[in-house]
């Protein structure tokens, strides 16, 4: 049986003006997705992330966004206004930052900014709402809830931010979330808790998911398919069990840059590029 498709990017252009001319981001990019998930990796500047932001119109004003279509449920989100798209952010569709120090109000407890979340969507008392945000900081492993609750963003640590991140843009129970490199800054035993939760909560809601990263062996295990992007273009959408059998001599390049226990070598390979990856015309996709 098909799934549904929750989300779908039509030749997705993102520009920013410059004194030295218009810099392109993200050059007719498309996927799709349903109830999944899906990794999108590349070199830093490869347009990642920007492409995360434009669907949810989180640039900056100055940039220019153009696409023939960005569809969620059904419905063309360019065609939607900024009130409309207040809506669909949050609770329709959710964005884990990158950093939680530099995306959690330091002047607001970690309780209320959940909370806060919590109440922009949904008309509920305020002791409800604490109720929920409890169960929310229970739900992604946190122990002691009610103590975390009461604390301030710098009173946590870098692990613990993140679960909290998470539990604030789950919170109004969004259909997608797009994870921002969120396990980049953490250590490899927090790295694997927080894919856990991450993998856990998306399974028990029957979410989508995006997950932005540069570290491809992490997206292999852990997503469902692969979105691989090469200088704001995609280079190629393939199965996450496939990774090691792409033919793409970029996937093959940043695949055997990879560093690995199992074999001896003195340096490794540097990743030769091809400006035929950027010549005008379709991406090559499977």
């Amino acid at each position: 049986m098909e799934q549904e498709t929750l989300l779908s990017v039509e030749n997705l252009n993102v520009t920013f003006p410059s004194a030295k001319g218009d810099v392109v981001a993200t050059e007719n990019v498309s996927f799709s997705l349903g109830k999944e998930k899906i990794g999108i990796v590349g070199e830093s500047g490869s347009g990642k992330s920007v492409s995360g932001r434009a669907i949810l119109r989180l640039l900056p004003p100055y940039s220019q966004v153009q696409a023939d279509s960005i569809r969620f449920k059904g419905k063309n989100l360019l065609s939607y206004s900024e009130k409309q798209m207040r809506k669909i952010r949050g609770k329709e569709i959710s964005m884990v930052m990158q950093d939680p120090k530099y995306s959690l109000n330091p002047v607001r407890t970690v309780g209320h900014q959940i909370k806060e979340a919590y109440e922009i969507h949904r008309k509920v008392t305020q002791k409800e709402a604490k109720a929920q945000t409890l169960a929310m900081l229970a739900a992604v492993r946190i122990r002691n809830p009610e103590q975390v609750y009461r604390l301030y963003p710098h009173e946590v640590s870098g692990g613990m931010g993140q679960r909290i991140m998470i539990a604030m843009m789950l919170i109004p129970e969004p259909s997608l979330l797009i994870a921002d490199e969120p396990t980049s800054a953490l250590d490899v035993t927090v790295q694997l808790q927080v894919l856990a939760i991450l993998d856990d909560l998306v399974t028990q809601r029957g979410m989508g998911l995006i997950f932005i990263s540069h570290d491809l062996e992490l997206v292999s295990t852990f997503c469902d398919r692969i979105v691989i992007m090469y200088g704001g273009r995609v280079m190629e959408i393939i199965e996450a069990q496939n990774l090691h059998n792409s033919t793409h001599p970029y996937t093959q390049g940043l695949l055997n840059c990879l560093p690995r226990i199992e074999e001896k070598k003195e340096r490794l390979p540097v990743l030769v590029r091809d400006s035929g990856w950027l010549a005008p015309g379709p991406s090559t996709t499977k």
